[in-house]
């Protein structure tokens, strides 16, 4: 399989992680309490949403949808960490509407401490 034509060199992630640590990260840690900045899926947990958001998008009538990934944050009495959910969209467009007929997966293991890039 041929690499994907939207991958990035491993440099050109580092750049870019490094820049959201040196603009971001600090606010985020304002208040003293360091939080999560990466977040691990399974391919297994991936692909099943893949296929969950292919088949229901099909089934709509939807030909192109795409996936939208927002940050979020826990507000219960186990964490206030930030975390991540992936949403189905109609297109793959970043103004396509969000699909709010497929429901979001969120269950991802945070880490902790905080892994680096």
């Amino acid at each position: 399989m041929a690499k994907p034509q939207k991958c990035i060199s491993v440099q050109n992630a580092r750049n870019l992680y490094n820049n959201w640590q040196n603009t971001r990260a600090g606010s985020l840690a304002d208040d003293g309490e360091a939080d999560t900045c990466d977040f691990t899926f399974s391919l297994d947990e991936m692909q099943e949403f893949l296929d969950y958001v292919k088949e229901h998008s099909t089934k709509a009538g939807i030909t192109n949808p795409g996936i939208r990934i927002y940050f979020a944050a826990y507000n219960n009495s186990s964490t206030n960490k930030a975390t991540v959910f992936l949403t189905a969209t109609e297109g793959s467009d970043s103004d396509s509407d969000n699909n709010y007929d497929i429901d979001p997966l969120n269950t991802v293991v945070g880490g902790w401490p905080p892994n680096t890039y």
